[in-house]
């Protein structure tokens, strides 16, 4: 670990210096992403006698042995070529320009990475690189990275809990910089003795992602590539691409994400004057139950879909997801008739880069078809009542989740026990019958029933900073829920 924070600093301290030049964080990292990748190609074909798919005139030899204005056109080449045709490397070098406009800079970025012996390196010390440079670009909240972040111990905690198995397929169609693949395919090399013919279907064929954005999907494939993941299949285990525009025709046993926080799908138009406009859109699939522009019931829909008989899902919504009206009602309806909505866990406010964020996570099991519903209990755990997290003084740790693991009883699901009862009111784990959520006003799921302290105790009342942070999480959850209003009007 001090071994991997030490690179990190360094590399990021060098980042400091091209920020002066203009370049953001983003940028700083993409340009990390082709550098490691072509530097441990290098590795892996002098130190492992591994072949390359690399040109000669494009590999990391090819850099070493020049300086000025020929390193910074013979880069630019390097990243043009490769990201052509089809595979993992076009993925990593999919519209891939230099931001690194001093040659002098980019010289001494390339004799940074060249000092480093990456293949000597453990596989996790690699990855706790290039995370921790995820994580600060993600810190970077001018950048926007945050939304494509979630945090590690949430991100473990539902790992634990779901226990993917060898043999199993992963699918992530939101899946930013890979943070839920990643977790799944460590737990499964950690929890399993895996045969070669396993080990191969964890690293080439178990995982599978959507991402939309060329960046991000660049940053996933990396990420994926320094854990080993990926890296000598025929194909890259990450497409780019809109995954809520079609049905990919595969089916997995395990759907983990979060999606995009955005309410709002939407499709470029091209007017008549060739301007280009953004509108909302309903999407419109058969295999959806309702048709809505509101892109989170959209994701449970789709989640819900891509699943296997039997298969296990969880996903990371907003609050509005639970109560919302109209297309939302209609979707909780038949996701409780036909899944099994088992378990909720209400996230703390203060875990997210993105601001005045309140979430949740949905497990549910797809079933096949029933006259009777499949859901019998939902099983809730508050984590959000009398919690304060913020992103500096006080991060989500993943013992912060161990209760809620402990309660989940991911082993054996029947042996679950509440913590909450009249003589125990301060218990976050409750269980809810079917009739008694279906009697809901518009089948509500956004439930509580802590006492909140800060609201009737003077001695609980948060720090100014945090009083001041809700404050501001409550009014843009409140203009959110007022733009969703808006919107269901102008579709109907």
């Amino acid at each position: 670990m001090n071994e991997s924070n030490t690179i990190v600093q360094r590399l990021w301290n060098y980042c400091n210096v091209l920020r002066d030049d203009g370049m953001s964080y983003g940028d700083y990292v993409e340009q990390l992403t082709y550098l490691l990748f072509l530097k441990m190609d290098h590795e892996n074909v002098t130190a492992l006698n591994k072949p390359s798919a690399i040109p000669s005139d494009c590999n990391w030899e090819s850099l070493r042995n020049r300086s000025g204005d020929e390193l910074e056109a013979h880069y630019r080449h390097i990243l043009v070529t490769l990201g052509q045709g089809s595979g993992l490397i076009p993925v990593i070098f999919r519209k891939a320009q230099n931001r690194i406009q001093d040659p002098a800079k980019l010289q001494r970025l390339i004799e940074l990475i060249d000092s480093e012996t990456w293949i000597g390196m453990d596989i996790d010390v690699k990855g706790e690189i290039y995370e921790g440079l995820l994580e600060k670009n993600a810190q970077d909240t001018k950048s926007g990275a945050g939304q494509y972040f979630t945090p590690r111990p949430l991100i473990q905690a539902i790992v634990e809990v779901m226990r993917p198995m060898p043999g199993q397929t992963i699918c992530d169609p939101a899946c930013g910089t890979g943070g839920f693949l990643l977790a799944a395919h460590e737990y499964i090399a950690r929890s399993a003795t895996l045969d070669s013919e396993q080990w191969w279907h964890l690293n080439h064929q178990a995982l599978h992602g959507w991402e939309i954005v060329d960046n991000t999907a660049r940053l996933c494939v990396m990420n994926l590539y320094l854990h080993g993941i990926g890296a000598n299949g025929n194909g890259s285990p990450i497409r780019v691409a809109d995954s809520l525009a079609a049905h990919p025709g595969q089916y997995f046993d395990i759907v983990l994400t979060n999606p995009p926080f955005g309410k709002k799908s939407s499709v470029t138009v091209v007017t008549e004057n060739g301007e280009l406009t953004r509108e909302a859109q309903g999407i419109l699939r058969d295999d959806f139950w309702v048709s809505t522009s509101n892109k989170q019931l959209n994701f449970v829909q789709h989640v819900r879909s891509i699943l296997k008989q039997n298969g296990r899902a969880a996903v990371v919504v907003p609050d509005n997801v639970l109560f919302e009206g109209g297309a939302g009602e209609t979707l909780r309806r038949r996701l409780l008739h036909e899944c099994d909505v088992h378990t909720l866990l209400r996230l703390p406010t203060g875990i997210f880069y993105a601001q005045g964020v309140k979430a949740n996570v949905l497990f549910f099991d797809r079933k096949p078809a029933s006259e009777s519903p499949w859901t019998r209990q939902l099983w809730i755990y508050d984590l959000r009542t009398n919690q304060n997290f913020t992103l500096k003084t006080r991060t989500l740790t993943r013992s912060d989740l161990d209760e809620f693991v402990a309660c989940y009883k991911p082993q054996n699901r029947s042996e679950r026990q509440p913590t909450w009862s009249a003589e125990t009111p301060q218990g976050r784990w409750r269980v809810f019958s079917y009739e008694e959520l279906i009697a809901r006003d518009k089948v509500n799921l956004d439930i509580f029933w802590l006492r909140d302290e800060a609201m009737e105790d003077s001695d609980h009342l948060p720090e100014p900073d945090a009083l001041a942070r809700e404050i501001l999480q409550e009014l843009e959850s409140a203009l959110e829920q007022f733009r969703g209003v808006s919107a269901e009007l102008e579709d109907d």
